[in-house]
């Protein structure tokens, strides 16, 4: 890891980054939407800002974990096929910040029985349709409370991510 960026002051993140010597910077898109009335002219603004940042650093791969915004193409253009995402539902199901509550609805609405994890490019604004690298399914147990699907998702996601990073950088 060269950088990591947050965009919430809390984010554990940043603590666990400075405390292994690994440079943070904290990035807030508010100033943005304060300055600039437009909304996608300011998120225009902020992308190409992060994008400068983020490419001093020079890494090979973006890695967004816990990042919940869309990039906008000022920042997915600067780094074409480097951009990867974490996401807690598989392939086509549940896009957005709240897959996992979406999923544990269709649960108890409609008795879906299993969600997952999804890594994959971001190669353009779309929201987590992008390119999948690894995918795990996560069965709904009978026995699951919203919570321990909630923890077992996570289980998965920490292994998974890890799994498919290594995978990416070996192939290049």
């Amino acid at each position: 890891m060269v950088l990591v960026v947050v965009n919430r002051r809390s984010a554990h993140a940043a603590k666990r980054a400075a405390a292994r010597g690994i440079s943070t910077h904290f990035a807030p898109l508010g100033p943005y939407r304060e300055r600039i009335e437009d909304p996608a002219a300011a998120r225009a603004a902020y992308d190409a800002d992060l994008a400068e940042i983020v490419a001093g650093a020079a890494p090979d791969l973006v890695v967004q974990a816990g990042w919940m915004h869309l990039f906008s193409m000022a920042f997915l253009g600067e780094f074409p096929d480097q951009v990867v995402n974490l996401h807690p539902a598989l392939p086509g199901a549940f896009p957005g910040a709240h897959a996992i509550d979406d999923a544990w609805a269709a649960h108890e609405s409609d008795g879906l029985d299993h969600t997952g994890v999804m890594v994959h490019l971001v190669p353009d604004e779309g929201m987590d349709d992008g390119p999948v690298i690894l995918t795990e399914q996560v069965p709904i147990r009978a026995t699951d409370t919203r919570e321990s699907l909630e923890e077992r998702i996570h289980a998965v996601e920490h292994r998974l991510f890890p799994a498919a990073i290594a995978r990416i950088l070996e192939s290049r």
